[in-house]
């Protein structure tokens, strides 16, 4: 063996989550615990020695991004928008919005990412909370809306394409019927004066990876 990790193999997959996260609760978000790390650089540097010649994405699911959070503490404390309802959260990460939306009572949640770790980190995070989600790799960016009552998106403005995409895939799903909320704190790609304000919070982020200590960060309806 090469002390690789091998991304077929659920069981070293999750090991090597288990190695290199907590179970933490977010700041903003106590009602959820998540495989965390509680630094970024040692995360980073393992993903690359490990993963690095098959192209996997940096760790960001080991990580309580601050749209993230914004979003779960939004449906937490507003569980009417979820509950009964189908629920796709795009670019699940840790997967801390599907989870809050299956703690409010959404008859059905598809978290979707491109990253196999994440997906796994997704599954471990929704059993240490007790809530069933449906994790799934495809790349749903590209497929036209489910005509979901709810699509989630949480912290996916921070590259050009990406953010092209994602206002793309927006506007399908709204003329499908879909609700569309997002989590972000404006980042470089984020679209101004497109979106409506529904809430705003004060996230406590980690300076390792943001400009600052707390992020303000908002929850806006497409």
């Amino acid at each position: 063996m090469s002390g690789k990790l091998d991304l077929t193999d659920r069981d070293s997959v999750h090991r090597f989550i288990g190695r290199n996260t907590k179970l933490l609760a977010p700041p903003l978000v106590p009602e959820i615990v998540l495989h965390l790390a509680a630094e970024s650089l040692p995360i980073w540097q393992k993903t690359e020695d490990e993963l690095g010649e098959m192209n996997v994405p940096p760790p960001y699911w080991a990580f309580a991004w601050a749209g993230g959070q914004a979003i779960a503490r939004y449906l937490l404390d507003n569980p009417e928008i979820c509950r009964g309802q189908a629920v796709l959260d795009v670019g699940t990460g840790s997967g801390i919005a599907a989870i809050a939306a299956a703690k409010a009572g959404a008859k059905k949640v598809v978290a979707s990412d491109v990253d196999a770790l994440a997906l796994a980190s997704c599954g471990l995070n929704a059993e240490a909370n007790a809530v069933s989600i449906k994790i799934t790799a495809a790349d749903v960016l590209d497929a036209p809306p489910g005509g979901e009552n709810v699509v989630i998106i949480a912290d996916l403005f921070y590259e050009r394409a990406l953010a092209e995409r994602v206002l793309g895939y927006i506007s399908n799903a709204k003329a499908k019927g879909s609700t569309v909320l997002i989590g972000d704190p404006q980042r470089g790609y984020f679209p101004k004066g497109l979106f409506a304000r529904l809430a705003e919070y004060q996230v406590p982020v980690t300076r390792e990876l943001e400009d600052a200590e707390i992020k303000r960060t908002a929850v806006w309806r497409a």
